[in-house]
């Protein structure tokens, strides 16, 4: 069999899911060749360099450079940057791969849908059910788009139903993130990175915020620091900041109080090997992220989500997080439960299993041969 895809990614997640995907492909269907497409939506260093270097990408095929700006902005840099790279693709590619949830995720499949190419979505069907996340938005799009439906977690395949999306194109297949995961857990303890911050392995916290809800508002960032400050004198925290939550910070008058806190670590944001090194021996993670959420679950560790609600409900109900949204009364005592070993624990999921861009490698060579 032979034909093309357009392979996106401009996120960091992006860059983690994608590759056992290429992988995959590769082996099972070495006649299709994948264009890589790089929009550019994350393009320092810490965020999309250091990852392909690290998850041994090849180098992008395209390199959209969009930048950063507001979410409509930014989209619709997106889709005229692929449109035209699509206009121009001799051959027109057979099919476009696009992974969550990210702004680079829609714009592209609405570029390839006005443009009747096929549209597979990796990570479809997760739904938080808030429609004031703009990924919630995105989400929503792309599956309505897209010809097939690759789904991580039974919930994705039921909300998919749900919304009328025909059966005969969703498929469940497990979860990329942790092929990834898996494959690099070794590799990244060796790197021996909390040994290097004076920490000892499972004996410190884990925090990453990044969500408007949690660093936009100047009074929920206060709230937030004093909370860290306190919790830091139970057990180490290692706070890698992204570059959002960073400005929020030093607009709020707080990034010295933080920096000086005598049990807190601000670091940079960290390559990926860096951060499973660190993530995988804490003895407690809190966050806002989807993906965090479903790594904590693959390895057994507390994670409390300050989140109202979220796009990955099988790891509540059966892994090991905790939605504690802004309730700071809840975060406190569920972090002393953690620490004096009260938390209820989950567990890893089926289909979570180290296989699932095999899955999804086969399901798009199986769709590719009934495409015209």
């Amino acid at each position: 069999m032979t034909a093309r895809l357009a392979c996106v990614v401009g996120a960091r997640p992006n860059f983690v899911k994608i590759g056992p995907v290429l992988r995959g492909l590769q082996e099972q269907w070495p006649g299709v060749q994948c264009s890589l497409i790089h929009t550019g939506q994350h393009y320092d260093r810490e965020m999309s360099d250091l990852f392909f270097t690290e998850l041994n990408l090849p180098p992008p095929d395209v390199l959209l450079k969009v930048g950063s700006g507001t979410h409509g902005q930014q989209t619709a840099r997106i889709l005229q940057g692929f449109e035209a790279w699509l206009l121009e693709a001799d051959p027109r590619p057979t099919a476009t791969i696009v992974v969550g949830d990210v702004n680079s995720t829609v714009a592209c499949a609405l570029a390839a849908a006005k443009l009747n190419i096929p549209i597979i979505h990796v990570e479809a069907g997760l739904r938080s059910f808030d429609r004031r996340m703009p990924e919630e938005i995105n989400r929503v799009v792309t599956d309505t788009l897209s010809s097939l439906l690759l789904a991580s977690e039974p919930a994705g395949v039921e909300n998919l139903r749900r919304e009328g999306l025909a059966s005969d194109r969703i498929r469940l297949v497990g979860n990329v993130m942790i092929d990834v995961l898996f494959a690099n857990l070794d590799r990244a303890r060796r790197l021996g990175y909390p040994e290097k911050l004076g920490l000892t392995p499972g004996e410190y916290c884990i925090v990453t915020l990044h969500r408007p809800s949690n660093v936009d508002a100047p009074s929920a960032l206060h709230r937030l620091s004093d909370t860290l400050q306190r919790l830091s004198s139970k057990i180490p925290i290692v706070f890698p900041v992204h570059p959002r939550t960073r400005a929020r910070l030093h607009e709020a008058g707080l990034w010295n109080e933080l920096d000086h806190a005598p049990g807190i670590t601000l670091s940079e944001p960290l390559g990926y090997l860096e951060f499973l090194c660190l993530s995988s021996q804490a003895k407690i993670v809190i966050t806002d992220s989807g993906g965090l959420q479903e790594e904590t679950t693959a390895l057994n560790i507390p994670c409390l989500t300050m989140r109202d609600r979220t796009d990955r409900p099988i790891t509540v109900h059966e892994g090991t997080s905790t939605l504690v949204g802004h309730d700071i009364e809840l975060l406190e005592r569920l972090f002393n439960d953690v620490l004096h070993d009260r938390y209820k624990q989950g567990q890893c999921l089926a289909l979570w299993d180290g296989q699932s861009g095999q899955r999804i490698a086969h399901e798009i060579g199986e769709f590719l041969k009934h495409v015209n």
